[in-house]
């Protein structure tokens, strides 16, 4: 017998609000999304950590400041979260723009263009990415050119 689960895939793509694989991989999504908060909860469970200690170690190599290094292992972070959720999902992932950059066009511009290239340094192709971005006036011109 069809679980609901099962007849709401009939209609409609169902999207894991989780960074806990074992979730993910219980509930068989097509696609899942990832945000800081997040991958803070799922951060704080044991057989996260070896995510964690590769994405600081990673940030110590490419920048030279504390607070740069924090930004690098951040992002390195939501892309490692990313990479393995991308491992149980046949969809996408998608990774937030920090909401600091909500009014800042160029900033959103760009990070969206670091995060895709963490997730293309690690064989990922950025159609399987999808970046979201805050839906304010410069946000949205943000998309639009990252869009062309």
């Amino acid at each position: 017998m069809a679980t609901v689960l099962d007849q709401l895939k009939q209609y409609t793509t169902v999207v894991a609000d989780t960074g806990d694989f074992e979730s993910i991989a219980q509930y068989k999504p097509t696609d899942a999304t990832t945000n800081p908060s997040l991958i803070l909860a799922a951060a704080g469970k044991s057989q996260y950590a070896p995510l964690i200690d590769q994405a600081i170690e990673w940030a110590k190599g490419q920048a030279s400041t504390v607070d740069e290094q924090v930004e690098k292992a951040f992002d390195k972070l939501l892309v490692n979260f990313g990479s393995k959720i991308l491992d149980i999902v046949p969809g996408r992932v998608s990774t937030e723009v920090d909401a600091r950059f909500s009014f800042d066009k160029e900033a959103n511009v760009r990070k969206a263009r670091e995060i895709i290239d963490l997730y293309k340094s690690i064989g990922i192709d950025k159609e399987r990415v999808l970046i979201k971005i805050a839906s304010t006036w410069e946000g949205i011109q943000a998309a639009r050119e990252l869009e062309s």
